[in-house]
């Protein structure tokens, strides 16, 4: 059983408006510090930023407006604690404490990421899909059932009847899909709107890719400021995260579908 949603929801809105955030701060700085929440919905847009480097208003209000198209932005920028900018002088250290599971990805989870993103390039709305066994349970906003049912027969196909979605009839948080995004793998910390440093990102990703290719569960914990997780130095964690998050295109562009795409 799996439920994948699609960038247009109002979660993965905020992911990408956060994980952009974070594009940002990497622009110019190789290992800036920085973690960013954002809650929208109903037309405006809040987001604090806990940061090492100063930011631009006017370019993060550029991408509210080309990722949720709000234009009402209230925005917060505060300085990153300083015992946790200590932590990190001199040799990255594990940035937070954490547990975490890597999980191989499943047949019925890649399906499902398939028939979201299948479904995404011709109708690029807020939607949300179900697969459980047998059945798969298909709800596209700003589509037509018929159009659906063409590509999926046996589908439930938007139970309630057509409806728009998206942000101005419902609200949206940093990191509260990430059974979409991490499937078996969730644990308690959240993947998007954080720099490579904090160990929700780079551990998780690390476990992720190991269990790929182990095809077996990997358990990992860690304390912050420890300097090696699962017998390596935590800087080689974070640069297997930085050649992943690369390779995807960004932060912005892991926060659209996760770590099941």
């Amino acid at each position: 059983m799996f439920e994948k949603v699609n960038p247009s929801h109002p979660d993965k809105l905020a992911d990408r408006i956060a994980g952009a955030i974070v594009d940002l701060a990497y622009r110019d700085v190789e290992n800036p510090r920085i973690a960013v929440e954002v809650l929208l919905g109903h037309g405006k847009c809040h987001i604090i930023v806990e940061s090492s480097e100063l930011l631009d208003n006017d370019e993060i209000r550029a991408i509210v407006k080309r990722i949720a198209d709000i234009d009402d932005v209230e925005f917060r920028w505060f300085n990153q604690d300083s015992h946790l900018s200590k932590n990190q002088q001199g040799k990255i250290r594990c940035g937070d404490n954490g547990i975490f599971k890597g999980m191989p990805t499943a047949p019925d989870q890649r399906f499902l990421a398939k028939v979201a993103q299948d479904i995404y390039r011709y109708h690029p709305y807020d939607g949300k899909y179900i697969v459980d066994g047998s059945r798969l349970i298909i709800c596209q906003s700003n589509a037509k059932k018929e159009e659906i049912q063409c590509a999926f027969k046996n589908a439930e196909i938007n139970p309630i009847g057509d409806w728009t979605g998206g942000s101005s009839v419902d609200s949206g948080a940093t990191n509260r899909k990430l059974g979409s995004d991490m499937g078996d793998a969730i644990t308690g910390g959240g993947l998007h709107g954080k720099d490579l440093s904090k160990a929700d990102v780079s551990v998780n990703i690390y476990a992720f890719l190991k269990a790929q290719i182990t095809q077996k569960p990997v358990y990992l914990c860690c304390a912050i400021g420890q300097e090696t997780i699962d017998g390596k130095p935590y800087s080689e964690i974070v640069d297997i995260a930085r050649t992943y998050i690369k390779s995807i295109g960004g932060f912005e562009k892991f926060a659209e579908w996760g770590l099941i795409r």
